[in-house]
């Protein structure tokens, strides 16, 4: 099984406001860039310890300019051409839908009793116009599943909860809730998660 190294993307105002972004076309603000040559200097450190060459490795973002931009300043800080990497769809965020755009007490105050509806069963509920984990979660096994080598990946939250699910490390009523960190390193090996910050 390749190893992946996932990095959710730096902060964006969205996530300041605390709107639900998904494939809303959001950039990183200054602490978002900050957080991305944080996870670059920490890949470093890793590859330096398992005396890894940052060349050898796959680098691969979703299209959406937030993990583009990750992935940009994390290659730049380990000393590769920023834009030399792959873009795969499959690696967007889930979808949201309607909800994009809205906090969760807009979303409450819209659509009452909606929102504890999808608490009640994340993995399988799909806002109005989007996608339910389980979606989620197929289209990120089939992207591993054509992995050949150790891949960098910058893209989404919704993904390493995909992933925890999908291997299994969490039960996925649990994965679906999993707080996943900005400026961390998740590192996906031997069947475990690990995480660096």
């Amino acid at each position: 099984m390749p190893v992946l190294y996932y990095i959710r993307h730096g902060e964006t105002d969205f996530n300041v406001e605390a709107r639900l972004q998904g494939r809303r076309d959001t950039v990183l603000n200054a602490r978002g860039r900050q957080q991305a040559a944080e996870c670059g200097e920490l890949l470093r450190d890793l590859f330096a310890r398992d005396n890894r060459d940052a060349a050898d490795l796959g680098y691969v973002a979703s299209p959406l300019q937030r993990a583009r931009g990750t992935m940009e300043v994390l290659r730049g800080n380990l000393g590769l051409d920023p834009y030399c990497y792959a873009i795969d769809d499959r690696l967007m965020e889930i979808s949201y839908g309607d909800w994009e755009g809205l906090t969760l007490p807009e979303i409450d105050a819209r659509t009452p009793g909606l929102l504890a509806e999808r608490e009640r069963d994340k993995w399988d509920f799909a806002p109005p116009g989007g996608e339910s984990y389980r979606a989620l979660t197929a289209r990120i096994s089939e992207w591993y599943d054509g992995l050949t080598r150790d891949t960098v990946v910058a893209a989404h939250g919704g993904g390493v909860r995909a992933l925890i699910a999908l291997f299994g490390l969490l039960p996925r009523d649990e994965a679906t809730h999993a707080q996943i960190a900005q400026g961390v390193v998740y590192v996906f090996a031997d069947g475990k998660m690990a995480r660096y910050a």
